[in-house]
């Protein structure tokens, strides 16, 4: 699986788990939600500091977002 598809299974499972809306995680690190939704997917690569703003919304380390589930 590539990086971004994990990293985005992991910020959408974190997100349901919150009880977070795409969109109030997007309003949170000040992005569009369409953005949001496209790196949830897998389709965008994020910069390290999209990487950073996600993880601190989500309570989570950065690292932890970048690996795969177990």
């Amino acid at each position: 699986m590539q990086l971004a598809q994990t990293f985005g299974q992991n910020v959408r499972r974190l997100r349901l788990d919150r009880g977070l809306t795409l969109e109030a995680l997007a309003d949170e690190v000040g992005l569009a939600y369409t953005y949001v939704g496209q790196i949830e997917r897998g389709q965008r690569n994020p910069t390290l500091g999209v990487v950073e703003k996600i993880a601190a919304a989500l309570g989570a380390d950065a690292i932890d977002l970048l690996r795969p589930a177990s």
